[in-house]
């Protein structure tokens, strides 16, 4: 870990009404008083005080500001702090910045104030990936999830598991080291029914990843349907704002519109394609192309078929590309004069879910909206106790452990000697620590705090 001292601007930078230069390190009050003037002293404030005064560069004052000083190890990276607070356009962020940098202290590097956070032990590895999935919240789930991990649930529930793993590994081992004080004869099914525990729980997280998957990233959305249907008129009624043009002529959607769209609670990753149709036009051609393939990967299908036409052999094109996929039909233009009821269109889509809506009129959304919730997340989404992986690393170190915990099972039931026992176990205990951090290498550290915003 480096131990110097390092600044950045912690605030976007755009102009708003203020803007935080943040100082971490042994040297953030020594360099806070030689670019701070005002009536106290920096070097000799209490912790968590503000102080009113003035950035200076030299005899030239840079701006009116109010500095936070926060003394060790009550921080956030449990060093000496100091927080300037100036006004926010982003010359006079940059001005007190780069004044803070010529009197001692150097640049920080992305997420490098949370890494010392983590190195310092003010948190675990699973907190600080919470701290980037707060930043980058798109819905109210992700926030609340996020909200939850930064609070330790994760960090709790492996270090609990971890700790099982541990006493059991430990008993192991000083039995075999004194075989004639300890006997471990029977030990194999007290293992066995704490392992299949064990089992149990990290398959129970493992299972939680799909929620927590829709939670931080979205729900990828393909809107499908014949020229013509309503798919871009339901886009822009979605979106909230005309993103894809909209005409009577057919055809009109050529190539692929995408959008982040939050409904309700739940953020939809929408891409609105070309109509579904025989076509002798080239580029046409190529967007239907494209609408099919992208249909396959989504993990959710928004068929949109026009209730004031028969449907037809493109239709029929359409059914048979939605079987077996996440899929919600979309009756629409019900405010008109229909040919085709949500009856009839259920008799032909089996056990696809059919809504009638109207894009114009946005009639019919808020059901929509709730049978997305029924589908992608199982059952009340609640942050009070229940835990989410979001993290893809997360979840496959949890399913390293949870492979490692079966070979423990296995082993007992094949009457396999205890030293078999420990040798997995120790697999699985390892593999929980790359989720706190506890037995993670510097490389992957690096990796993973290269991705935060310069200034956290």
């Amino acid at each position: 870990m480096k131990s110097d001292t390092i600044a950045a601007i912690s605030t976007g930078m755009t102009n708003s009404g203020i803007g935080i230069v943040r100082i971490s390190g042994a040297e953030a009050f020594d360099i806070a008083e030689k670019v701070y003037r005002g009536k106290d002293r920096i070097t000799e404030a209490q912790s968590h005080t503000i102080h009113y005064g003035h950035i200076i560069d030299g005899p030239e004052i840079i701006d009116e500001v109010l500095v936070m000083v926060m003394r060790a190890p009550r921080t956030f990276t449990g060093e000496d702090t100091i927080e300037i607070n100036c006004h926010g356009g982003t010359f006079v962020v940059k001005r007190v910045l780069e004044t803070v940098l010529k009197n001692g202290a150097r640049a920080a590097e992305p997420g490098e104030f949370t890494k010392r956070a983590f190195l310092n032990g003010k948190m675990d590895l699973s907190q600080a990936e919470a701290v980037i999935d707060v930043i980058n919240s798109e819905s109210e789930y992700a926030l609340q999830s996020s909200i939850s991990q930064l609070k330790g649930n994760i960090k709790n529930k492996i270090n609990d598991i971890r700790n099982k793993i541990i006493y059991h590994t430990a008993f192991i081992e000083t039995a075999l080291d004194d075989p004639e004080h300890i006997s471990v004869d029977g030990y194999g099914d007290t293992l066995k029914r704490v392992a299949e525990e064990i089992t149990e729980e990290l398959e129970a997280l493992i299972r939680s990843a799909d929620n927590g998957r829709v939670m931080k990233e979205g729900i990828n959305t393909v809107i499908v349907g014949k020229p013509n249907a309503g798919k871009s008129s339901l886009l822009n009624v979605l979106s909230g704002h005309e993103r894809a043009i909209v005409t009577d002529i057919e055809g009109t959607t050529r190539d692929i519109l995408e959008e982040q769209i939050r409904l309700g609670e739940v953020s939809l990753n929408v891409i609105d394609t070309a109509g579904i149709r025989r076509t002798d036009d080239v580029v046409e051609k190529i967007g239907v192309d494209r609408a099919l393939e992208y249909a396959q990967n989504a993990d959710l299908i928004i068929y949109v078929a026009d209730a004031s036409k028969e449907l037809d052999e493109n239709d029929e094109k359409i059914m048979r590309l939605i079987q077996d996929k996440n899929t919600i039909i979309l009756l629409n233009k019900s405010d008109l004069d229909t040919v085709i009821s949500a009856e009839q269109m259920k008799e032909r889509a089996g056990n696809i879910p059919v809504i009638s809506v109207s894009a114009k009129e946005e009639q019919g959304i808020r059901e929509f909206e709730d049978k997305i919730k029924e589908m992608f997340l199982k059952g009340d989404i609640s942050f009070n106790d229940q835990i989410y992986i979001t993290n893809v690393r997360q979840k496959n170190a949890l399913e390293q452990a949870l492979e490692s915990m079966k070979k423990v099972i296995q082993s007992i039931e094949d009457g396999m000697p205890e030293d078999f026992y420990s040798i997995d176990l120790m697999d699985a205990y390892e593999s929980l620590g790359s989720i706190t951090g506890e037995s993670v290498g510097e490389d992957l550290i690096n990796e993973i705090f290269s991705k935060f915003c310069m200034g956290k």
